[in-house]
């Protein structure tokens, strides 16, 4: 969902917002772009790789599949947006 919302993040903000560990959930992120759900993009800046993940088309799909009969039920409350 952050990846939905966001777009593209480096890993380490993008771990930093799902308030997950870069150690320990990183093979997580790694099982969904096995599965292609998310795209991986490495970025060179300076001597150091930035890591850059995007939701594929594929993941926006899977979000459809779920995500739009979910709200249909449980529609969001506007004024907390």
């Amino acid at each position: 969902m952050t990846l939905y919302e966001y777009g593209e993040l480096h890993q380490s903000r993008l771990m930093r917002l799902c308030g997950l560990n870069n150690v320990k959930h990183k093979g997580i992120l790694d099982d969904l772009v096995k599965k292609e759900f998310l795209s991986r993009r490495e970025e060179s800046q300076g001597n150091k790789i930035a890591i850059k993940y995007k939701i594929s088309e594929k993941g926006m799909n899977i979000l459809d599949v779920i995500l739009e009969p979910y709200e249909e039920l449980f529609p969001r409350d506007e004024k907390n947006d």
